[in-house]
């Protein structure tokens, strides 16, 4: 990739070349060709942009985010052991759509049962980047599960680390 002609660089680039020597048997390199002064590249015209043109949106992440973070002292009890983790789910080996239904059911079972902390297996994916670690934090945030989940944080090593969460689960209402 050719950078533009920066005046300073190019001095600089001049001083050096002047300073080399080539090789023993080799010929020195051909002096650089001077540009001409006013070659500005043509001005593009301008396109006119229609309301609701894909250029007119604004970058946008796709996805909503996902629920708050755990409350970092629940978040220390759970990774020392001291509060214990209610239930856990491994989504390795499904697809998006198995995977959301198993955990959408997993979720509202276990705030059925007044479950408040769980802990979701995604497993890393190829390179670190899995789909699942990805998606499940959407899931959580969207309908119907958003009004039930309290929070969320990567697990300490020990539970799976990067390739799983723990998930807070909101009191249930006594009425």
């Amino acid at each position: 990739m050719k950078r533009g002609g920066d005046p300073d660089d190019e001095r600089l680039w001049a001083v050096v070349t002047a300073t080399v020597r080539p090789l023993a048997g080799r010929a020195p390199p051909a002096p650089p060709r001077p540009k001409p002064a006013s070659a500005a590249p043509p001005a593009k015209p301008e396109k006119a942009i229609r309301p609701g043109h894909p250029a007119t949106r604004a970058a946008a992440p796709l996805a909503r985010p996902g629920p708050e973070a755990i409350e970092p002292g629940w978040r220390r009890r759970l990774t020392s052991g001291r509060e214990p983790l209610s239930a856990r789910i491994d989504l390795h080996g499904l697809d998006q759509d198995g995977a959301r239904a198993a955990l959408t059911d997993f979720i509202l079972r276990g705030a059925g049962a007044g479950v408040r902390t769980v802990l979701v297996i995604t497993g890393k994916g190829a390179l670190g980047d899995g789909v699942l670690r990805r998606r499940v934090p959407e899931w959580l945030g969207a309908a119907p599960l958003r009004s039930l989940v309290g929070g969320l944080s990567e697990a300490h090593r020990r539970h799976g680390g990067g390739g799983a969460l723990y998930v807070t689960l909101k009191r249930r209402e006594r009425g």
